[in-house]
C-alpha cells in the first residue's frame, strides 16, 4: 500500500459511517492481496509474509464486527474463514492463486457494500473527528487538505 493510499484511508476513516466502514476494510484487503501477488512476482518473502499478516488483520476485524443474530452474518464468517485459510496457503505455497481467490470473494462484497453504504444514514463512527474539507490551491491543479477548527478538541470517541 502507498504512502498516498494511507493517507485517503486515513481520512475516509474518519469520516465514514459504519457500512462505509467495511467497504474500506474491503479496500484495504483487496490492497493488501494486491501486495501479496505483487511480493510473489519479485520473489520477497518477507513482502510477502508483511503483505498477508495485514490482510489478515483486516479479515479478522471483518470477523469481529459481525452480529451473528442476524443474516447474513453466519454465511459472511465462513467467507471471512475460508479467505484465512486462503491467505495462509498463499503464504505456505507461494503461490498466487489462493490470492486471486481472495478476490474473487471480497470484490462482489465490497461492489454490494458500496451500493448500500449511501443508504445509511448513520453518522461517522468516530465522534469528535476533524472536518476535512478539500479545496484548489494557488499551485497549478493542485489540491490541498484544509482542517476546520484545528484549536478545538481533537479528541476522537469511538
Amino acid at each position: 500500500m502507498t504512502s498516498v493510499e494511507k493517507q485517503d484511508f486515513t481520512l475516509r476513516i474518519s469520516q465514514a459511517n459504519p457500512t462505509q466502514m467495511v467497504v474500506i476494510l474491503y479496500e484495504m484487503l483487496l490492497c493488501y492481496v494486491r501486495d501479496g501477488k505483487a511480493a510473489l512476482e519479485g520473489e520477497e518473502q518477507s513482502e510477502l509474509k508483511a503483505a498477508v499478516r495485514r490482510a489478515r488483520g483486516c479479515v479478522s476485524e471483518l470477523m469481529n464486527s459481525l452480529n451473528l443474530q442476524y443474516e447474513p452474518a453466519p454465511a459472511l464468517l465462513g467467507l471471512y474463514g475460508f479467505c484465512i485459510r486462503r491467505l495462509a496457503a498463499a503464504e505456505s505455497g507461494k503461490k498466487a492463486q489462493p490470492l486471486e481467490e481472495i478476490e474473487r470473494v471480497i470484490v462482489p462484497l465490497k461492489d454490494a457494500y458500496e451500493q448500500i453504504a449511501g443508504q445509511n444514514n448513520a453518522g461517522p463512527v468516530m465522534g469528535n473527528s476533524q472536518a476535512v474539507y478539500a479545496g484548489l490551491t494557488y499551485g497549478r491543479n493542485s489540491l490541498t487538505e484544509n482542517m476546520a477548527d484545528q484549536g478545538a478538541n481533537r479528541g476522537m470517541y469511538v
